[in-house]
């Protein structure tokens, strides 16, 4: 069969550049690896015994396929006592992690053609599920406004697009790959000029627990018949393998979601429900810990990349910062991570793939002992590049 058959939007879309990169580099022996958005703590002991409790009681069977009431139930309560989020349980999609509920809120509020404002850098999945739908991704660089994306910079890139019909705008907060927190005040700057262009906000929220002395808002507080949520317990409760998510919506939107979903994957995993049923009604603090640790890291990391003279911007959350190489170097992304990995086996990911050449994300969602030698031998290749 001639694969030029097959949907274009699908040939031409390429395969993940952060997990071919990570595959890449770990044929180096002995690498360390600074490189995945992943926790790298386990899920607490009480989640992993309800799943385990799940597995005994033959929770076993196909659930309705927006989940099972009792999660929606406990999502409703968590959420609004950690953000203030406003919905009933009949306004919580479960998904299977918040990739999928992305990916069916993208193929339900936009038609073919539509463009879509992507904030840069941003985590590459929003230009491909828009390119995968035929919609126009409209990437605005932030890096002028502190990686916070304004109302001045929507309208620029509306004007700059006037044959295209501009109807949504990604949101990420906190964000990946910078770590940047929106205000309370940035939010709501926004506010007029997303209400009165009638854009859909799909407000990706997944790192909103692990935030460093600074609140969480979101912009369903005030518009929230124009947002869809994305949350989920993966960074928040180290759950990234079980995937599970939510969206959160209006309803009628939120039940057209749902179908998009439902034809998608049916429902997510009976088990994985119940235990994340477990987390959100006795985990309220499981993410305490964790947050401690890595804004120590996060503190270690900005001191000791600032001495090497990095630039980045302040991070307020997730566990990224944002590195800009030295202009002495004279160095791409991906060649700096490239001969990082090759010479002194550590890896971390070029900006490229977020959308700016001259940045590096670097996790620190890694041991202490990790981050140390990551220092260590970014120190070295500096030396090598400049001297």
């Amino acid at each position: 069969m001639d694969l030029k058959q097959l949907n274009p939007e699908i040939i031409d879309v390429q395969p993940s550049a952060l997990r071919q990169f990570d595959h890449q580099i770990s044929q180096y022996p002995g690498i360390v690896k600074l490189t995945l958005g992943e926790p790298d703590f386990n899920v607490p002991e009480h989640i992993k015994q309800a799943a385990i409790q799940s597995i005994n009681d033959n929770q076993s069977h196909y659930t309705y396929y927006w989940g099972i009431q009792e999660l929606r139930d406990a999502a409703s309560t968590y959420y609004r006592e950690k953000f203030g989020y406003n919905y009933s349980a009949d306004q919580i999609l479960c998904t299977v992690g918040a990739t999928e509920g992305l990916a069916a809120t993208f193929k339900t509020l936009f038609n073919p053609g539509d463009g879509v404002i992507i904030p840069g850098p941003a985590y590459p999945i929003y230009k491909t599920l828009a390119n995968v739908n035929g919609l126009t991704p409209i990437m605005v660089d932030t890096s002028d406004s502190g990686f916070v994306l304004t109302s001045e910079q929507v309208e620029t890139a509306i004007a700059a697009h006037p044959d295209v019909t501009v109807r949504g705008v990604v949101i990420t907060d906190p964000c990946n790959p910078t770590g940047v927190v929106y205000t309370e005040d940035q939010l709501k700057a926004l506010v007029p000029t997303l209400k009165d262009r009638e854009l859909w906000i799909i407000s990706d929220e997944i790192y909103g627990e692990l935030t460093y002395g600074v609140k969480h808002y979101s912009l369903s507080t005030w518009l929230p018949d124009q947002t869809i949520i994305i949350n989920g317990l993966s960074k928040s409760h180290a759950m990234t393998g079980w995937r599970i998510g939510f969206a959160f919506g209006p309803t009628g939107v939120i039940d057209e979601i749902a179908k998009a979903h439902q034809f998608q994957v049916t429902t997510p995993t009976s088990i994985v429900q119940y235990a994340a049923v477990e987390a959100l009604t006795h985990g309220q603090d499981d993410a305490a810990q964790m947050r401690a640790i890595y804004q120590k890291r996060c503190a270690y990391l900005k001191q000791e990349l600032t001495k090497l003279g990095f630039e980045m911007v302040e991070p307020g959350g997730a566990f990224y910062i944002f590195a800009k190489i030295p202009e002495a170097c004279h160095q791409t992304s991906t060649q700096f991570a490239d001969r990082l990995a090759a010479d002194y086996h550590v890896g971390i990911m070029p900006g490229k793939p977020f959308g700016d050449d001259r940045y590096l994300r670097i996790s620190y969602a890694s041991s202490d002992e990790n981050i140390r030698t990551a220092v260590s031998a970014l120190g070295k290749l500096l030396q090598d590049l400049t001297k």
